[in-house]
């Protein structure tokens, strides 16, 4: 069956003590990819870019879902529960719950794992039953459909952490976003943890 759909999956926040981790699974109708590089200009990795054309690419991402030539669904799996299962199993849980809202999607009503083909960024695998995926090692880097994904997570992942730095000021989380800095280690010795601290990966304060 020839390939009508394209899907790009990536990851962000994997490497923070705090936070959601947050999957994004992307996807677009393979023909509309010219389309979509025109007005998406300058997708990349997420990390590569500024944060202001982060924010000025997920504008246009958010205009194109609006008018339904992409659709897109970002999962988020909390610290606690990155805890209790570890991060691989939290990252893999977020990554078929995404694959699964894209193919119950409405307006994807003759998507299948036959009429689609699945790119996943750096170790990330979906499930067996979708025959058609490949892994690509720098994959935001690579391939556009994950460069979205990696974009569309990154923001709205950073845009929750700004939100958890008003609600735990002392933490600074909308600095670092919840990564290991010196400032955040600082912050962590002097007023413990909250709620959305990974406990396991801060095993040496416990």
């Amino acid at each position: 069956m020839k390939i009508k759909y394209k899907i790009g999956i990536d990851e962000v926040g994997r490497g923070p003590v705090a936070g959601p981790v947050a999957v994004c699974v992307t996807c677009f109708e393979k023909d509309r990819e010219g389309e979509l590089r025109e007005i998406l200009v300058g997708m990349n990795d997420s990390k590569k870019l500024t944060e202001k054309k982060r924010e000025e690419l997920f504008r246009k991402i958010k205009e194109l879902k609006n008018k339904k030539k992409l659709f897109s669904s970002v999962v988020f799996v909390s610290a606690s529960d990155i805890d209790r299962v570890g991060i691989v199993p939290a990252i893999q849980k977020a990554l078929n719950r995404g694959l699964k809202n894209i193919f119950q999607n409405k307006y994807l009503e003759d998507i299948n794992h036959t009429n689609s083909e699945i790119k996943l960024d750096g170790g990330l695998r979906a499930e067996e039953k979708y025959q058609n995926q490949e892994t690509i090692i720098k994959g935001d880097e690579e391939e556009f459909a994950i460069a979205v994904s990696s974009v569309t997570a990154k923001v709205l992942r950073d845009r929750k952490m700004k939100e958890y730095g008003l609600k735990w000021p002392q933490y600074l989380f909308e600095k670092h976003k919840g990564y290991g800095t010196k400032d955040h280690m600082e912050a962590i010795e002097k007023h413990g943890f909250c709620q959305i601290h990974r406990r396991s990966f801060l095993k040496r304060f416990l």
